[in-house]
Formats: C-alpha cells, sequence, structure tokens
C-alpha cells in the first residue's frame, strides 16, 4: 500500500526505518515541531504502528507502547500539546527480519489550518548511546535521517510494508499537576534544610556528648572531694575534739585552762558539723530534691532541739528524685537556716513549722512561727537580714514572700522554680524590671551561722 493511501485511509505515513534493519534491533526515531505562538489546540491526535513494538514519548513523557503491528493505536494529546516546539520520540523494537514504523500526527487549531506530521525520510535516526534524546528540541549534525521501508533490501529483496488490519484508541491520562510543593526549588530548599538539621543535629549530639562526659567527670571529682573531707578533716577534727575532752578530764575543774579547752573542743564539733554541711553540698550523689529536703528537715531538728522551740515537719510524701543544682540548693539552704536562725532568736515562739511542697514546677519552703512577731513596716530589714532572704531568692531566680503582724508570729514562703528554664525566665525579668541586678548578685553578701550564733 502507497503511503498516499495510508494517509487517506489510516491517517499515518509510510513505513520508515533505520538505513539498516537486523534481528533484536532497537531503531530510535525522533522528530520535532512546532505550534504557532498564540495558538490555541482544539484537536489533537496520534496513530502509530511498529513492527514488532514500540515506546511512543512526547516532549519526553511517555504516552504509551505497542507490539502488534497489525494494529494502529490511536492516542489523544489533545491535553499534552500548547503553542510552541515540540518533540516526538518513538524507540521501535524489530524482533527478527523486516522493521518499521508508521507514524500520523494531525492538529487542528482554533481558527486557525490544520497541522500534520506524518513518517517520512523527515525524521532522524538517534545513535546508540545518545542520552536524553527523547526531549531534545533540535537534531545535530550526525544524527542520520530515515529511510522508506519501500526503497530499502531487506535480505537481498524490497521490502513491501505490511498493512495494518485494525485501529485501537487509547486515553491517555492528562498529566498529573505538581504542587508548588514537588518544585524543584522548592525540594532544593527542603533537602538542604534537612541537610542544616542534621547537620546541627550531629554538632548538638556532639556538644551533649562533651558536656555529658564533663558532667561525668565532675561529678566523679566531687565524689572523690568528698570523701577524702569526710576522711580526712572530719577524722582529724573529731579526734581533735576527743583529745580536748580526754585532756579536760585531767585538768582541775576550777582552773583557766579548763574553760578554754572546752571552748576548743565546742569549736572543734562546730566546724566538724559544718565539714558535714560541705560535705552534703559537694556530694553529687546529694543533688536531688528529695535529699534536700531530708537533709534540711535533719538540720532544722537538730538546730532547734537545743532551743526550747518545738519542730513540727509537714513535707509531701512523693518528693520526686529529680535533680536539683547545687547553687541552687545552697542558696536555698541558707536562706531556710537564716529564717529560722532569726525565729530562734527574736521571735520567742514555742513552736516553728517547716513546710516543704512542690506545686506544680515549683518548690515551696515555708517557715512558720507562733511568736511575737513584728510590724514589716516598722521592721529594720537589715538588722533582720530580710534583705538577705530576698536577694538570696531573686539570685536564683524565685521569690521569697515574709508576711507577719505582732502578736500573730511570722511566715516565710520561698519559692524557687524546679527548671532551669524557668530560672532563666524569671532572672530575665527580673534584669529587666532593675538593670542593676547583675551588679547586686556581685556583691559578697554575709552568711550567717546558726550554730555559732546558738552559741
Amino acid at each position: 500500500m502507497s503511503a498516499e493511501r495510508l494517509k487517506k485511509d489510516w491517517g499515518v505515513g509510510g513505513w520508515i526505518w533505520g538505513p539498516q534493519t537486523y534481528d533484536k534491533q532497537t531503531c530510535r526515531l525522533w522528530r520535532s515541531f512546532e505550534i504557532p505562538a498564540g495558538a490555541e489546540v482544539e484537536f489533537a491526535r496520534v496513530r502509530i504502528s511498529v513492527d514488532n513494538g514500540y515506546r511512543l514519548m512526547i516532549d519526553g513523557r511517555e504516552v504509551g507502547t505497542g507490539s502488534d503491528w497489525r494494529s494502529i493505536t490511536e492516542y489523544d494529546l489533545g491535553h499534552m500539546l500548547k503553542a510552541g516546539r515540540h518533540v516526538i520520540a518513538v524507540e521501535g523494537f524489530n524482533d527478527n527480519r523486516e522493521a518499521g514504523m508508521q507514524f500520523g500526527l494531525n492538529i487542528r487549531l482554533k481558527d486557525g489550518p490544520v497541522m500534520n506530521v506524518f513518517s517520512d525520510e523527515s525524521w532522524r535516526i538517534v545513535p546508540a548511546g545518545e542520552s536524553g534524546w527523547e526531549s531534545q528540541r533540535d537534531a545535530p549534525p550526525h544524527w542520520g535521517r530515515a529511510v522508506k521501508s519501500e526503497s530499502r533490501l531487506v535480505r537481498g529483496q524490497v521490502w513491501v510494508g505490511r498493512i495494518p488490519t485494525m485501529l485501537v484508541k487509547v486515553e491517555v491520562p492528562p498529566p498529573a499537576k505538581i504542587g508548588f510543593w514537588q518544585s524543584g526549588w522548592v525540594q532544593a530548599v527542603l533537602w538542604v534544610g534537612i541537610a542544616f538539621a542534621v547537620l546541627f543535629s550531629l554538632r548538638l549530639m556532639a556538644r551533649l556528648a562533651v558536656q555529658s562526659k564533663s558532667q561525668e567527670l565532675l561529678n566523679r571529682e566531687r565524689a572523690r572531694i568528698a570523701r577524702d573531707i569526710h576522711d580526712e578533716l572530719g577524722a582529724r577534727l573529731t579526734e581533735l575534739a576527743l583529745e580536748g575532752e580526754v585532756i579536760q578530764t585531767e585538768v582541775p575543774s576550777g582552773s583557766p585552762v579548763a574553760h578554754k579547752l572546752e571552748a576548743l573542743c565546742e569549736k572543734a564539733r562546730a566546724v566538724s558539723g559544718v565539714m558535714d554541711e560541705v560535705v552534703w553540698m559537694v556530694n553529687s550523689k546529694r543533688d536531688t530534691l528529695l535529699d534536700f529536703s531530708t537533709y534540711v528537715c535533719k538540720n532544722t531538728q537538730r538546730f532547734l532541739a537545743a532551743t526550747p522551740i518545738r519542730c513540727r515537719l509537714d513535707v509531701d510524701a512523693d518528693l520526686p528524685q529529680i535533680p536539683f543544682e547545687l547553687p541552687v540548693r545552697r542558696s536555698l539552704l541558707l536562706a531556710v537556716r537564716e529564717a529560722i536562725n532569726n525565729a530562734a532568736k527574736y521571735s520567742a515562739a514555742t513552736e516553728l513549722f517547716l513546710r516543704i511542697h512542690r506545686r506544680g514546677n515549683e518548690l515551696v519552703v515555708t517557715v512558720e512561727d507562733n511568736g511575737a512577731g513584728f510590724d514589716p513596716a516598722l521592721a529594720d530589714s537589715d538588722r533582720n537580714g530580710l534583705t538577705n532572704l530576698k536577694t538570696r531568692m531573686d539570685e536564683m531566680g524565685g521569690r521569697c514572700l515574709i508576711s507577719a503582724s505582732p502578736g500573730e508570729g511570722c511566715r516565710v514562703d520561698f519559692h524557687v522554680p524546679l527548671s532551669r528554664q524557668a530560672r532563666l525566665k524569671a532572672l530575665s525579668g527580673a534584669e529587666a524590671r532593675n538593670p542593676l541586678a547583675t551588679e547586686q548578685r556581685l556583691v559578697t553578701l554575709p552568711i550567717s551561722d546558726p550554730a555559732k550564733e546558738a552559741t
């Protein structure tokens, strides 16, 4: 059947192929065309048949495949073609003997002419090994031209084109709409962001590992120092106090030396008590809220045992074993001791309540007595240590609330945030309200010693 008859009856051109034909052959055929600028496609269809099989691509996108030369397959391309340059790429496969491709593209424009692209000698043959040829807009010079099958010899004879027997129509789904988040620049930004996040996470993990190792070494050193202080200094002070007591029994009771020895023994015992406190502060195994509560209660009971004041404790039974940093527990301990010392010296109370409760993310320690009380407006805050109490709490991002009235006792509430973030937030708020807050923390405050003042 002639090419003109094929165009008329089937809407395709004549059979074309590469200059050579052999078994198990792959032939790449390429053709470009252009739709005028501003034109709108009203109708577009492709009809194709290849002996033996093919893969059809338009502008690099695969449209369909086929493997039966007896049928011509029709594809509707109306939704794919717009104004501009387009590329047709066909990858044909020849199983054996004769080979060829029939192709016809029919385009009808709105208010315009009809465009046709048929299989003829204007097609190019793409050499094997070329990459990106399916969407390449221009053909380089080394791409040869297709050959009509009617003029090609196959095994020494002129090949007679085969005649198709049926038409098969195939629906081509419209291209999927790509969201902006699927565009190349968004994907690139996402990958760069992910890379930065991974690098930042690795760096943060490395820093945390180093900090964890440093903290572990610091805790070991603190534990060693605590053992050395307890074993060496504590034992020597105890030995010194015992030797003083032995010597005191050998000295006449009315001798002036006896009073000096007694004072020396008291000082040794007082220093031993201070050393126990230092060991507790330094020991990393005591850096928890529960350990702090236990130590404060024992310390208060021991201190008030030498006074006529009865100690009453009110402590949460379920205080957790959460970390309680050394600077915070030290400052809070000194503040509580100072409040108890003030009650013992000035209140003339018969009972003192020590309450330790957790309220949300905050620890509240209350020291309350039933003593004489005072008028806060008339009290000398510097002399009574009230300024020291509030300053200590400000330094750790906490609050000190003092309520008292004559004849109704005194109550001191210490509020301390348990999380470091909350303390830092409170400190930043205090600095915003008072620009001199940082300088005030550098002032060395007097620290009272209840054991010493009680004597």
